[in-house]
């Protein structure tokens, strides 16, 4: 079981890696064709755009994928197959209501964004770049049904390589389109982000192409298990499949909207707080930086959580539906200590790197910084939530999830205002990571309530990663100020040295003294101990 869930997780890991990093290095061309002050008209197209998916689709993948290996696992493959056929055309119909919604609400979001007439962008500006971004809601549907059924079989491969596709054809697109409108056709910055949002779409067909040639290439070992368990026709009638699926995916839906949604809160209530304050002139720069720019490099280490979210929830079900709860406990004591070994560095090293990372991705930037080192550390709830929400669907807890969201998104909307108004960006920060603390902490309470899971040992390993992290934060630290105090730093490169640098000391430090205490070895099982072993650990 180890080894095929890390196996899984790795999979959609690195998958999930390369388009993180493509989805964050694309970004230094964008901003430097677009500037500072258009880049926040990109995300205002995104936000609602994400939250329509998310509402639509984003628990399809997860749901498809926890129904076909429940019934897998029960050796019957002909429900599964069944679920599929029969939900084509209500993904393709889905997607299209999907994308009238969208279309059809852009200038009212557009209104509730932009309240002032003399602001930077107008409310067409708004509304214009989210009737382009809403083409891509028609295909995902389809998409993600497809996803979920290859995950209920354990192949993460097909939803790895097509996501990884749909983000390089996406960028290229991105890319391609701002520096035609702007270069060559001599157009204006809310074009280039109109053909830019409307890449989106495009990225979707590619993935779309990629996931039926999987299709067509595991269809026969998906047909062989059909006819080996000797039942070819399913049993369960279509209303209780839809019923079951539909118990599924409202959960996760709307688990999937929860970081969109926070960032349409700051989105509605942002300028708002700030022109309270006197701040209307610097608003839209500050909710550019919170929300697309730091947000792009806040989100990096939060890729480990999806891709064990989406690994967890097959494997889980499977022990679930067999009453193995060893299995299940194990589990989530793997997950937990895996998730916190490589997120928490991670994140808190972007942390203290900040200004680094500002420069060489955008520009030299004091506020930009502080929005970015205060952010970081928040990737560790945003790598926790989905990992606990995906447990609370593996243990069939599908309303608690429901209630612990909704109270986390109180929270936050209680909240955000006075905070941005007390403490500016920083305040949307505390509103969201307070938002983030509740969900998660109401999720665990329900896990150790409803499975008994309670792990002195986990716990013990969790406080010697910290301890190390703290350690390695320090060197890092040190040889941070070192070298500034050498050197200035001017120039992008520079700053990509200090990164480069600080990150290799950091790691090799990391790495030698968890390898050296046996806890990687502990963690990540017998492939590495096989391995370690002949380097002298």
């Amino acid at each position: 079981m180890a080894s095929n869930l890390l196996k899984g997780t790795m999979i959609l890991t690195i998958g999930l890696l390369l388009s993180r990093i493509l989805g964050v290095l694309y970004v230094i061309p964008f901003y430097q064709m677009i500037g500072e002050e258009y880049i926040v008209l990109y995300q205002y197209a995104y936000v609602p755009y994400s939250i329509m998916l998310a509402v639509a689709v984003s628990g399809i993948p997860i749901a498809v994928s926890k129904f076909v290996a429940k019934y897998n696992a029960l050796g019957d493959y002909a429900t599964g197959r069944k679920l599929v056929k029969s939900s084509m055309l209500l993904m393709c119909v889905t997607g299209v209501v999907g994308f009238l919604i969208l279309f059809g609400l852009a200038e009212p979001i557009a209104h509730l964004v932009i309240k002032d007439k003399d602001a930077f962008f107008s409310i067409q500006d708004v509304a214009t770049v989210i009737r382009y971004v809403s083409f891509a809601v028609i295909v995902v549907p389809v998409m993600s049904l497809i996803r979920g059924f290859f995950q209920g079989y354990q192949h993460m491969t097909p939803t790895a390589i097509s996501q990884l596709f749909e983000q390089v054809i996406r960028i290229l697109f991105v890319l391609a389109g701002a520096f035609l409108v702007m270069n060559i056709f001599k157009g204006s910055e809310k074009t280039a982000i109109s053909f830019a949002v409307f890449a989106a779409f495009l990225g979707a067909i590619a993935s779309l192409i990629i996931l039926y040639w999987y299709w067509k290439k595991l269809k026969p070992e998906f047909n062989d298990l059909l006819v080996a368990s000797g039942k070819t026709t399913s049993d369960v009638s279509l209303k209780n499949i839809y019923k079951e699926i539909l118990v599924y995916t409202v959960p996760f839906a709307l688990v999937g909207v929860i970081n969109p949604l926070f960032q349409f809160i700051d989105m509605i209530t942002f300028n708002r707080a700030m022109t309270m304050i006197g701040k209307a002139a610097v608003s839209d720069t500050y909710l550019g930086m919170l929300n697309f720019t730091t947000h792009k490099l806040v989100m990096i280490p939060v890729m480990l959580a999806t891709g064990f979210s989406m690994t967890l929830i097959p494997f889980i079900t499977s022990y679930y539906a067999k009453q193995d709860f060893t299995q299940v406990r194990k589990s989530l004591d793997q997950s937990f200590q895996i998730l916190l070994f490589l997120t928490l560095p991670a994140a808190l090293g972007i942390s203290v790197l900040a200004s680094d990372f500002y420069f060489v991705f955008y520009e030299q930037s004091d506020v930009g910084t502080a929005v970015l080192a205060h952010y970081a550390p928040v990737a560790i709830l945003f790598a926790l939530y989905p990992v606990t929400t995906a447990i609370l669907q593996g243990i069939d807890r599908q309303k608690l999830i429901i209630l612990n969201l909704l109270i986390g998104i109180l929270t936050k909307l209680i909240l955000n205002t006075p905070l941005i108004k007390a403490f500016e960006t920083d305040g949307a920060i505390i509103a969201t990571s307070l938002g983030y603390i509740v969900a998660i902490g109401l999720n665990m309470f329900a896990i150790r309530k409803t499975l008994h899971y309670k792990s002195t040992m986990v716990l013990r390993r969790i406080m010697l990663i910290v301890i190390i992290t703290a350690i390695m934060l320090g060197l890092v630290f040190i040889t941070k100020w070192g070298i500034e105090h050498i050197f200035t730093i001017d120039s992008k490169l520079e700053a990509l040295f200090v990164i480069i640098l600080c990150a290799f000391i950091g790691a090799a430090f990391y790495g030698y003294v968890t390898l050296r205490l046996g806890l990687a070895q502990k963690l990540f099982g017998e492939r590495l101990t096989k391995y370690t072993k002949k380097i002298g650990f």
